[in-house]
């Protein structure tokens, strides 16, 4: 796949990811791995932010099952994005990358309110900006999150890091046969219902045309090979019309 030059990019991380090779939690040496693959993005001019999801510490669909109120449930998995996203801060500024957090939900003893304008000017001093607790409202996930401020920041693309290298027709952990796409629109991820992202972050990604680029980050070194346009992913954008 040859990928697009991005000059502003969303990095969207599943919970999950954080807590390595562990069953819950965080796990610092995974932090200071993708710290350090998001620093080196950094250093080539590249402009980031990111959203992280909250599954390693609560998941609020999870909760809701087992008996919480479902509204309660978000909130307490909105909580469980800011202690990700403080997390990554941390890591990212031991090795010299400034970083800001922004809440949705204000908690000003920790982290910054979401503030459109004020995240766009960090950005443009070369800061990290980390948007955490979701969209401050129940019932919608982190992937919506993404998809929202990818379009609010006005980003070129969604990085979704996940654990496979790409959207395919099925599980391939459980169908060796599995096919990876190289490309996809979104017309076709929602039309056949292939679950990278839930529907109306892929809904809002088409109407804002802003690539979606899959991609396994628990492969060491992938982010910034994906970037150089190497390495396996699938990117979702809007189909091209023939002249």
């Amino acid at each position: 796949m040859t990928a697009p030059r991005f000059n502003r990019i969303l990095l969207k991380l599943s919970g999950e990811v954080l807590m390595g090779s562990g069953q819950f939690g965080i796990d610092p040496a995974t932090c200071d791995r993708v710290a350090a693959e998001v620093k080196e993005a950094v250093e080539t001019g590249l402009e980031v932010c990111m959203v992280v999801g909250g599954g390693n510490i609560f998941r609020g669909l999870a909760g809701a099952a087992q008996g919480f109120d479902r509204a309660s449930a978000d909130y307490m998995g909105m909580l469980a994005t800011v202690m990700n996203a403080l997390a990554m801060q941390n890591a990212m500024e031991k090795i010299g990358v400034q970083t800001r957090v922004q809440s949705a939900i204000p908690m000003a003893s920790v982290c910054e309110p979401y503030i459109r304008r004020r995240a766009e000017r960090h950005m443009e001093k070369g800061r990290v900006v980390i948007f955490a607790a979701g969209t401050g409202l129940p019932f919608f996930t982190t992937d919506t999150t993404a998809a929202l401020r990818a379009a609010e920041m006005n980003c070129d693309a969604l990085f979704k890091g996940t654990s496979v290298d790409g959207i395919y027709d099925a599980d391939p952990k459980k169908v060796p046969t599995a096919k990876r796409y190289d490309s996809l629109s979104y017309d076709r991820v929602l039309a056949d219902n292939l679950k990278v992202m839930d529907a109306s972050a892929v809904a809002l990604c088409r109407d804002n045309d802003i690539p979606i680029v899959v991609f396994n980050i628990r492969d060491e070194g992938n982010l910034s090979a994906v970037l150089r346009g190497e390495g396996a992913s699938t990117i979702v954008q809007n189909e091209t019309v023939p002249a």
